[in-house]
């Protein structure tokens, strides 16, 4: 496990799952969100999103956290584990407004936002129907690599937790 990508509904807990992958393994964690977004809550230019992403998919070692649908294909043919955080929709609202006005390292401003957001909370709600086949759809094109599925946030702190 050298080059590793983490996937999963927004409000999974891709972020804190990376962090304990970081901490068990020592390999160096990127965040997409600290990619896309300015401080100021804009975004980059894709030009600078798409250079900042190959620079790090062309280092030795790596855990990237993050979804952004139109690098998933690219990360999966560079990595060679996958973490998908396949958790209920539930579990993933609850995780939205546990981490509401709480500091985020994963983001370049200091607290969480998203929970207002009506756009952000269907996108959660419509995730298992529209964002989760096209995800298993890419992970079955690419079974060659090592695919972890997590079912829950206990099965995956188990996990870390005995590396």
């Amino acid at each position: 496990m050298k080059k590793v990508m983490v996937i999963g509904c927004p409000g999974c807990g891709k972020s804190t799952f990376s962090k304990a992958l970081h901490k068990a393994t020592g390999l160096p964690l990127f965040h997409l969100d600290m990619f896309y977004w300015n401080a100021d809550r804009t975004v980059v230019q894709k030009s600078i999103f798409k250079e900042k992403l190959q620079s790090t998919l062309a280092q030795e070692t790596w855990i990237i956290d993050g979804n952004y649908g139109s690098t998933i294909e690219l990360r999966l043919q560079a990595c060679d584990t996958v973490f998908f955080l396949d958790y209920p929709v539930e579990v993933c609202l609850e995780g939205i407004q546990s981490r509401k006005g709480k500091a985020r390292t994963d983001m370049p401003w200091f607290e969480s936002v998203d929970e207002e957001d009506e756009e952000f909370i269907t996108f959660i709600n419509n995730y298992n129907s529209f964002s989760r086949p096209v995800i298993i759809d890419l992970l079955n094109a690419y079974a060659d690599k090592n695919i972890v599925i997590l079912k829950s946030r206990s099965e995956a702190n188990k996990y870390v937790t005995q590396l």
